[in-house]
């Protein structure tokens, strides 16, 4: 964005259109993703990813090793893994990560 473009956001904030220049951003934002909903649907699909947020327990990965499998984890939102996984067991389970 340029200064001018700012300075519309600026005026648009002053006569009460939007809270703040993130509001704005924010509304921006999801109109986009709204108008695109299809799209990112297939998406989302096409490439497996989980929505939202993605546990990976200990569990897990202990079976994927045993199974000889190695995990590739891929989420729109946020991924956590365990307090309990040790940074070995991480390694040997996970192949990918990718975090959207």
């Amino acid at each position: 964005m340029g200064m001018v473009d700012i300075g519309h956001v600026d005026l648009l904030v002053q006569e009460g259109f939007y809270t703040n220049r993130s509001d704005l951003v924010r509304m921006a934002v999801r109109n986009q993703l709204a108008l695109h909903a299809n799209v990112v649907k297939q998406a989302v699909a096409r490439r497996t990813l989980t929505v939202g947020l993605q546990h990976v327990g200990r569990e897990d990965l202990e079976r994927a090793v045993a199974t000889g499998q190695r995990l590739q984890v891929q989420v729109v939102g946020l991924a956590r893994i365990a307090d309990n996984v040790t940074p070995e067991l991480a390694s040997a389970a996970i192949e990918s990560v990718t975090v959207l």
